[in-house]
C-alpha cells in the first residue's frame, strides 16, 4: 500500500508504479472516444467507450495488454498529465500536474472506491461500447458531462 498522502509529498515523476496506479480514481473518462474538430482542434467527448472498458468497474478489462490490443490507447505519463488537455479537469493526474489538490470524492481522500460513482464523476451506467457504434455515428453520441 502506498504511503499515506504520498501525492502531496512527491512530484509525479517520483511516484513508484503502485503509487501511480493508486492515483487513478476509476472514473473511466479517459476511455471515452473523443472527436476532434479538424478546423478548430476543439475536442468533443462521446458516451462511447473503448471496447476493452469494463463499464461496471470503470477500468480496462485487459489493462496490461491494452497498448497491444488497442494501439492508439494513450498511456498516461507525467508529460501527458501536464501537456494533454484531453484528460478531464477532474483527473487526479491532471490536477496534480497543475499543482491542485485531489477532490473530496477521490478514493484516496474518501477512503471509499465507490465515492467517485456516487459523486457522478465516473462513466458507470452512462456509456456504450464502441463495439455497438459505427464510427460514422459517433457525432450522434456527443455528451457534455465536462461542462
Amino acid at each position: 500500500m502506498p504511503d499515506e498522502r504520498f501525492w502531496e509529498n512527491k512530484p509525479l515523476e517520483e511516484l513508484n508504479s503502485e503509487e501511480w496506479e493508486a492515483l487513478c480514481d476509476g472514473c473511466g473518462r479517459c476511455c471515452l472516444v473523443k472527436i476532434e474538430d479538424q478546423d478548430s482542434a476543439e475536442l468533443f467527448y462521446t458516451n462511447v467507450v473503448c471496447r476493452l472498458h469494463d463499464s461496471q468497474r470503470c477500468r480496462c478489462s485487459r489493462y496490461s495488454e491494452r497498448s497491444t490490443l488497442v494501439p492508439d490507447c494513450i498511456k498516461v505519463t507525467p508529460r501527458v498529465a501536464r501537456e494533454e488537455k484531453w484528460l478531464p479537469d477532474s483527473c487526479a493526474y491532471r490536477l496534480l500536474a497543475e499543482g491542485k489538490a485531489l477532490q473530496e470524492w477521490h478514493p484516496l481522500i474518501s477512503g471509499d472506491p465507490d465515492s467517485i460513482h456516487r459523486a457522478r464523476i465516473s462513466v458507470r451506467g452512462r456509456v456504450i461500447s464502441e463495439r455497438f457504434v459505427h464510427p460514422d455515428e459517433l457525432a450522434e453520441h456527443l455528451v457534455h458531462w465536462f461542462d
